[in-house]
C-alpha cells in the first residue's frame, strides 16, 4: 500500500522550531508509529493498540466492553458524531431528517420524547444478551421494564401465544382435540433433558428432524406455524428439516423467559435501545477503552500477508496518523469490499395514537407466520409506548418488516408501492396512524471468518423483533476473535464499593 501525498507530508512533518531565548522546556516529541512497509506516521491517540473496533452499533460495543473487561487495550471508533450506527436511536425530528420528511407536525408531541429505534427489537428475559448484560454488569446502567404482550396470527386472528401446557390447554388458537395434543408436545419439551432417559417418552431426539418430532405428536399445520415461528422464533420453514434437539431448546428457553415474568418473555430499555450500545461502551472506557467518534477512516493498514495491521485516520492537527494494531473489528459498513449481501430487510415505521393488539397492550409483539400469509418469511410487529420513555404520551411506535425477494427495481422509486404490497398483512393489523415511512436496507455478511485478514466483520440486523440471532452473531464474533466459546455462565466484572 502506497502512502498518499497528505500522509506523505505528515510523515515528515518537522516538528515546531523553538526560539533559543525561550528557557521553558520544548514541547513533546512527537510519537511517531511504523507501518508494515517501513515508513512512519504521527501516532493516532496511543498510537499502539491490540484491538481497534470500529462503528459503535451494539455488536461492536459488547465486543469491546468483553475484551476491555479482558485486559485488551481497545481503541473504538466511529465516523458518525453519536453512539449505535445502524442500532441508535433518533428523536422525533432527527427520524423525519432521515426520510427528508420536512418537520413533524406539532400534534405528534414534543421532539424530545422519542427515542425510536433503527432497529428495534424486544429482549429475551432468559436470553444470551441478558446472560452478557449480567456477566458484564452492564445491567447496572440500564433500566429495564417487561414488554407487555406476545402474540401470533392464525387464520386471520391475532391470538396470545402459549408457551407452557397450562397456557396451552386454555388458548383458542386451537380446537379441542388439537388442544389434547399441544398440551402433550408442550409437557414433553418443559421437561426434555438430554441427560435423563426418563424424560424422553421413548424418543431419540438427536437423531430426528424438527418436522418428525411434530409428526410423532400428531400436530395441525397451524399449531407448528405457531410453535416454530412464535415460540421457537424461527424466521421461515427451513428450520422444519433441522434438528429437533434445536428447536426444543428454543422452546424452552421462550417458556423460561415467560415465566419470569409472566405476561410476556420479554423485557425493553427505558429510552429505547440506544441506551445499550453506549452502555456496553461505558464499561469499556471504566477498562481504559478509547473512544473516538465522529472520526473517518481514511485507510485500513494491511501488512504483505494480507492482514489488517491497523487505521489511518485524522490526527488533532488534521493531517493523516496511524494506530497499529493486531486485529480489527467492524460492523459491514467499514468492509464493502469484503461483505455480500444475502438478503433484504422492508419495513414501515409508523407512529399511532392507539395500541394495536386485542389486549391493548401499551408494549407487544405479533408474529405472522409465513405459512399463514402465505410469504416466504414471517412479518413481524414491534410496539412500544411512552410507557418505555420511548414516544411521547398517548403516542406509540410500530415497526412492520420481513424479508423481501423483490428485485431491487421494486424497492426505490417504486418503495411504497411496493412495500405496501408486501407488508400488507401487517400494515391492516396497525390500524389508523399519525406518521408513517417506509424503509429498506440489505443484510450484509463477511465473506470469510477473519482468520486470515484479521478483520472480524459483523452481519447487519436482521428483520426480527427480537435479539436471539442478534446475541448469536456476537457469541460467533468473539469465537472468531477467540478461537473459543464464550462462557455466559462466568462474571467477567466483579464491583466493589469504589466502581460502584
Amino acid at each position: 500500500q502506497k502512502m498518499t501525498d497528505a500522509e506523505q507530508e505528515a510523515a515528515v512533518a518537522p516538528a515546531p522550531e523553538q526560539s533559543p531565548e525561550e528557557e521553558a522546556p520544548g514541547p513533546e516529541p512527537i510519537k511517531m508509529v511504523e507501518l508494515p512497509d517501513g515508513t512512519k506516521l504521527p501516532a493516532l491517540a496511543d498510537g499502539e493498540y491490540d484491538a481497534i473496533v470500529l462503528g459503535t452499533g451494539l455488536k461492536e460495543c459488547i465486543i469491546s466492553g468483553i475484551m476491555s473487561v479482558d485486559g485488551k487495550k481497545v481503541l473504538h471508533m466511529d465516523r458518525n458524531d453519536y453512539y449505535g450506527g445502524a442500532s441508535a436511536s433518533v428523536n422525533l425530528n432527527q427520524l423525519f431528517e432521515r426520510f427528508n420528511a420536512g418537520v413533524p407536525a406539532e400534534a405528534l408531541g414534543n421532539s424530545r420524547d422519542f427515542n425510536i429505534d433503527l432497529a428495534p427489537k424486544f429482549i429475551m428475559a432468559s436470553g444470551k444478551l441478558v446472560k452478557m448484560l449480567v456477566m458484564t454488569s452492564v445491567n447496572r446502567y440500564l433500566e429495564f421494564k417487561q414488554v407487555d404482550g406476545s402474540y401470533v396470527l392464525k387464520d386471520g386472528k391475532v391470538n396470545k401465544v402459549p408457551a407452557t401446557d397450562m397456557e396451552g390447554a386454555s388458548t383458542p388458537l386451537v380446537g379441542f382435540f388439537e388442544k389434547r395434543r399441544l398440551v402433550k408436545f408442550l409437557k414433553f419439551v418443559s421437561e426434555y433433558e438430554p441427560a435423563n432417559s426418563k424424560t424422553h417418552s421413548g424418543y431419540d431426539v438427536p437423531t430426528l428432524k424438527c418436522a418428525q418430532l411434530f409428526e410423532k405428536f400428531g400436530l395441525e399445520k397451524g399449531t407448528i406455524d405457531f410453535i416454530g415461528h412464535a415460540i421457537a422464533l424461527y424466521n421461515n420453514d427451513n428450520y422444519l428439516q433441522g434438528p429437533a434437539l434445536e428447536l426444543i431448546e428454543r422452546c424452552q428457553l421462550y417458556a423460561q423467559s415467560l415465566m419470569r415474568y409472566e405476561r410476556s418473555p420479554y423485557l425493553y430499555p427505558l429510552y429505547g435501545l440506544g441506551e445499550l450500545p453506549q452502555a456496553f461502551a461505558r464499561l469499556a472506557a471504566v477498562y481504559g477503552g478509547t473512544y473516538m467518534l465522529h472520526k473517518s477512516i481514511d485507510r485500513i493498514v494491511y501488512n504483505d500477508a494480507g492482514e489488517a495491521r491497523g487505521v489511518v485516520s485524522k490526527g488533532e492537527d488534521g493531517l493523516p496518523a496511524f494506530a497499529k494494531c493486531k486485529f480489527i473489528v467492524g460492523d459491514p459498513s467499514y468492509f464493502p469490499e469484503k461483505c455480500k449481501a444475502t438478503s433484504t430487510v422492508l419495513r414501515c415505521i409508523a407512529i399511532l395514537s392507539h395500541p394495536i393488539t386485542p389486549g391493548n397492550e401499551a408494549s407487544a409483539q405479533i408474529i405472522l407466520p409465513q405459512g399463514q400469509i402465505k410469504r416466504d418469511n414471517d412479518l413481524y410487529i414491534f410496539c412500544v409506548s411512552s410507557d418505555h420513555c420511548v414516544a411521547a404520551k398517548g403516542k406509540y411506535i410500530a415497526f412492520v418488516s420481513t424479508i423481501t425477494t423483490r428485485p431491487k427495481a421494486d424497492l426505490g422509486a417504486n418503495l411504497p408501492k411496493t412495500a405496501n404490497e408486501e407488508l400488507k398483512e401487517g400494515l391492516k393489523l396497525l390500524g389508523k396512524v399519525d406518521a408513517y415511512f417506509f424503509d429498506t436496507y440489505e443484510i450484509m455478511e463477511p465473506t470469510e471468518g477473519g482468520q486470515k485478514d484479521k478483520c472480524y466483520i459483523s452481519k447487519s440486523y436482521d428483520a426480527t423483533s427480537h435479539f436471539e440471532q442478534t446475541s448469536e452473531d456476537v457469541m460467533d464474533m468473539y469465537e472468531r476473535v477467540y478461537g473459543k466459546p464464550l462462557d455466559l455462565s462466568k462474571t467477567m466484572v466483579n464491583l466493589n464499593p469504589e466502581e460502584e
